[in-house]
């Protein structure tokens, strides 16, 4: 059986849960939160981040911070997760959903300026398995029309666009944590706030609408309930796992890298025989392996060869089903076709990428993907 993800536990994981508990902080914000903070911070040059309990509780974050309401319009690819669309729904946010490039799952930004209107308020993108969308073409659409920038960053750790970070360019960004990540806490989350004027209610927003952490600054002399907010912030034992992991983040990007170069190059003779497509990397972004994904023709194939995935115990999958299509917002829609989006869909496997994968783990996947092809 060779699973899908699986989590690698380094070791100083474990100490550092121990030194929390030991210390007797087991509540948010406490020292290994402040350490990642500055991990953070001091490595990207991040303006001020928060550790959150989920990169969707920092998407919800961003939309509090954006002041979202009832009737607002929230431009988005329709090939993500729900939770990129949640976070702007339940502030009453009308969702448009935009269509993916030809050639990658990410926004098509060719397309967004066409879908604003004057209730438009903010472009949503999403950097699918950590690679950048153009984000000199979303960033000058957005000042040109004054709308706010957030990027859906869960999957874009440590990956860069014309070498800045991915999470730095919007007013906005949300990372994740998640064990199917690249560096994990199990649960977990960060929102990074790039726009200053936003980082002082962020602070209050995740400490559930109070401002007591400027309280134990000593920047006031008590502290209550000054604006809407929730218990965004995670046990500091969530950010003590967290730390153990990026503390190893070179070593883990440097496998990852390995791992995704040898599938690529293994596969590569299937695309050019025009029997799949790969992965692209354009030339303004770095890639972070934070998944590895073939196309197939059709889903009928895709279903053939993910039954024969099975069959050998091997975890690969598919990922998301276009929103625009979803049970909840289909009615919602406004009834254009996102042919690309809608293709992703259908066609797109993913296969196993984690630090447990061996060298004959890849073997056995490869051969399997080549004896389906016939090659």
């Amino acid at each position: 059986m060779i699973r899908f993800n699986q989590p690698f536990l380094f070791g100083e994981e474990l100490v550092y849960l121990n030194k929390a508990v030991a210390d007797g902080r087991l509540s948010g914000n406490g020292d290994f939160t402040k350490r990642c903070h500055s991990f953070f911070e001091s490595r990207y040059g991040f303006n001020k981040v928060l550790l959150t309990t989920s990169c969707t509780d920092a998407l919800e974050m961003a939309a509090i911070l954006l002041d979202i309401k009832p009737g607002d319009e929230v431009i988005m690819p329709s090939f993500t997760f729900v939770s990129t669309s949640n976070a702007f729904v339940l502030r009453g946010a009308n969702i448009v959903f935009a269509d993916s490039e030809m050639n990658h799952p990410n926004i098509d930004a060719s397309l967004v300026e066409s879908l604003i209107t004057e209730r438009t308020k903010a472009l949503v993108v999403v950097h699918y398995g950590g690679v950048a969308c153009d984000m000199d073409q979303i960033m000058t659409i957005a000042k040109k029309r004054n709308l706010f920038v957030v990027e859906d960053a869960a999957q874009a750790i440590d990956s860069y666009y014309k070498g800045r970070p991915l999470g730095s360019i919007g007013d906005l960004a949300a990372f994740s944590f998640h064990e199917t990540k690249n560096v994990v806490s199990g649960e977990g989350g960060m929102l990074v706030v790039n726009t200053k004027r936003f980082a002082s209610r962020a602070e209050i927003i995740w400490e559930k609408g109070t401002n007591r952490s400027s309280f134990f600054r000593g920047e006031v002399d008590k502290y209550g309930w000054v604006d809407i907010g929730s218990s965004f912030l995670p046990s500091d034992l969530i950010a003590a796992y967290l730390f153990g992991q990026l503390e190893h983040l070179d070593e883990i990007q440097t496998r990852r890298l390995e791992i995704w170069n040898s599938y690529f190059d293994r596969l590569e003779k299937l695309q050019e025989k025009g029997l799949i497509r790969l992965p692209k990397v354009h030339s303004d972004a770095t890639n972070n392996a934070h998944v590895f994904f073939l196309e197939c023709g059709n889903i009928q194939e895709r279903t053939k060869l993910l039954e024969q995935f099975k069959t050998h115990g091997i975890g690969a999958v598919f990922h998301y089903l276009s929103l625009h299509k979803s049970p909840f917002y289909e009615q919602k829609h406004d009834g254009r076709r996102l042919p690309n989006a809608d293709r992703f869909a259908d066609c797109l496997v993913r296969l196993p990428l984690h630090l447990h994968l061996t060298s004959s783990d890849i073997d056995q996947i490869c051969d399997i993907i080549e004896e389906f092809y016939q090659c």
